[in-house]
C-alpha cells in the first residue's frame, strides 16, 4: 500500500515538473484536453439541465396520471396529424368522472378541467388574456398547487361553487401590485365577481407551456360553467393510479371504463383518447440520449488531438529521462514500477488539462444561466465523466511511451546520457 502511494506521488511529482518545466509547450500539448472536456462535459451540462427543467414541468403535469381527451397528444401537430378524425370524437364529460372512479379500482383520483382566456377586471384595472381554469375538486391532489397567500379552494367552496379564485403570482403582481395584498379582494370575469382566497407561488417560465399557473385564475368547475360555455372549453380529465401502480396497467383499466361508459361495441373504434405522462418522459429521454451521443462525439474529436499532444510530451519526456530510467532499473526497479509510473504521469497531464476545461464549463454554467430561463449546472455525474475521461485518455496517451521505457536495457539508457 505505502509502495503504491509512493508511485502515485511520484508520478504526480514528475507530472508537476514536466508541466512548470516546458510550460508553453505543455501548454499547448494540453490545449486540445483542456477543449476536448469544455466541448464534451458543457454539452453535456447543458443538454443535463434542459432535461433536468423539461422533466420537472413534465412532472408538473401530475405523477403518473392519464389525460383523457379527445385529442391524441403523441402524435403531434405536424402535417400528418388527423384532426379530423379526433375533432369528430365526443369531448370528456364531468358526469364521467363518478363512473370512472367506480369501474377502474386501478385509479386513485380523478379529476375534471375546463379553461379559456378572458378579461380580469379589479376596480379601474383589466388585465387581457388571463387563463381561466375550472377545476374539480380533486385536481389538486392529483396536481400539486403550491400556495404562497392565502389558501386553496375549499372542498365545501368546490360543492357549492362558491366565487372563491386563486390567482397566479403574476396576474396579482399586475392587478395588485404587491401579491400578499391580493388575498380577500373582489374581481370581476366575464360580469362575475368574486373572492381571491389565496395567490399561487411564482412559477416562473416554463418552456412545455405547461399549466402557466403564474398566469391564471382558478376557480370550482360549478362556477366556471357560470363564466365559460364548458363545450368551447377544452374540457379533459386527468386520472391518476394508484400509489406503486404502473401507468401501463391504468391505461389498460381506464381503456375498458371508457369503452364501457362511452358505450362501444367489440368492433367500434376508441372515440377518445389515454395520454400517459411517463410517455412524455421517455420520448424526451430517448431525444435528449441521442443529442448527447452527438456532443460527446463533437467534443471527441478534440480529445484526439489531445490524447497525440499528451502522447508527444511523453515522449520526450521518457527521452530526457532516459539515464534515469536505466539507473532505477539498475538498482532494482522492475519494469512494471516504470510503466506505472509514467501511465499516471500522462494520466495526470490529462486529469491537469481537464481541470482547466471545468473551469471553462463552469465560467460557461454562468453565462447560460443568466440567458436561459433555466439553471444550467455542472451534476456530479458530469464530474465524474470528466475524471474518467482524462485519466481513459491519459492511459491511451502514455501507454506506447510508457511501455518504451520499461522496456529499456538498463546499462544502455545509462550510457545514453
Amino acid at each position: 500500500m505505502l509502495r503504491t502511494i509512493e508511485i502515485v506521488l511520484s508520478s504526480l511529482r514528475m507530472a508537476v515538473q514536466e508541466l512548470w518545466k516546458n510550460k508553453l509547450r505543455t501548454f499547448l500539448s494540453l490545449f486540445g484536453i483542456t477543449i476536448g472536456i469544455f466541448c464534451i462535459i458543457g454539452v453535456m451540462a447543458t443538454l443535463n439541465s434542459l432535461e433536468h427543467n423539461i422533466q420537472s414541468e413534465i412532472k408538473s403535469f401530475g405523477t403518473n396520471t392519464i389525460y383523457i381527451d379527445k385529442w391524441d397528444y403523441s402524435q403531434g401537430g405536424g402535417g400528418e396529424y388527423p384532426w379530423w378524425k379526433y375533432i369528430k370524437r365526443p369531448s370528456p364529460k364531468y358526469e364521467q368522472l363518478q363512473q370512472i372512479m367506480q369501474r377502474t379500482p386501478t385509479a386513485k383520483y380523478a379529476a375534471f378541467k375546463i379553461h379559456r382566456q378572458a378579461n380580469v377586471e379589479y376596480r379601474d384595472n383589466i388585465l387581457k388574456d388571463v387563463i381561466l381554469y375550472g377545476f374539480s375538486d380533486d385536481f389538486n391532489k392529483i396536481q400539486t398547487v403550491d400556495i404562497r397567500y392565502g389558501r386553496y379552494i375549499s372542498a365545501a367552496e368546490f360543492q357549492q361553487g362558491s366565487s372563491a379564485f386563486v390567482i397566479g403570482n403574476e396576474v396579482a403582481e399586475q392587478l395588485f401590485i404587491s401579491p400578499e395584498r391580493a388575498v380577500g379582494k373582489m374581481i370581476t370575469l366575464q360580469g362575475k365577481k368574486g373572492t381571491i382566497v389565496g395567490v399561487i407561488k411564482k412559477q416562473g417560465n416554463q418552456m412545455l407551456g405547461g399549466w402557466q399557473f403564474d398566469k391564471s385564475v382558478i376557480m370550482s368547475y360549478r362556477f366556471a360553467r357560470t363564466v365559460m360555455d364548458e363545450r368551447r372549453s377544452d374540457p379533459l380529465i386527468l386520472v391518476q393510479g394508484q400509489d406503486n401502480m404502473k401507468s401501463v396497467v391504468l391505461k389498460d383499466d381506464l381503456k375498458g371504463a371508457m369503452r364501457a361508459i362511452n358505450r362501444l361495441s367489440p368492433t367500434q373504434e376508441d372515440n377518445f383518447s389515454l395520454n400517459d405522462v411517463n410517455d412524455w418522459s421517455k420520448a424526451f429521454e430517448q431525444a435528449f440520449s441521442g443529442v448527447n451521443i452527438g456532443g460527446a462525439i463533437i467534443g471527441g474529436i478534440s480529445l484526439i488531438v489531445g490524447l497525440f499532444g499528451v502522447a508527444n510530451i511523453m515522449f520526450v519526456s521518457v527521452k530526457e529521462r532516459t539515464s534515469q530510467i536505466g539507473l532505477k532499473k539498475a538498482i532494482g526497479a522492475k519494469s512494471r514500477i516504470i510503466l506505472t509510473e509514467f501511465l499516471l504521469e500522462a494520466a495526470f497531464l490529462c486529469l491537469i488539462g481537464g481541470m482547466f476545461g471545468l473551469i471553462l464549463v463552469f465560467g460557461l454554467t454562468k453565462v447560460l444561466s443568466g440567458s436561459f430561463s433555466f439553471p444550467v449546472f455542472i451534476s456530479t455525474s458530469n464530474l465524474l465523466w470528466a475524471v474518467g475521461i482524462c485519466f481513459f485518455v491519459g492511459i491511451l496517451a502514455g501507454i506506447i511511451p510508457a511501455s518504451m521505457a520499461a522496456r529499456m536495457d538498463p546499462v544502455a539508457a545509462i550510457r545514453s546520457k
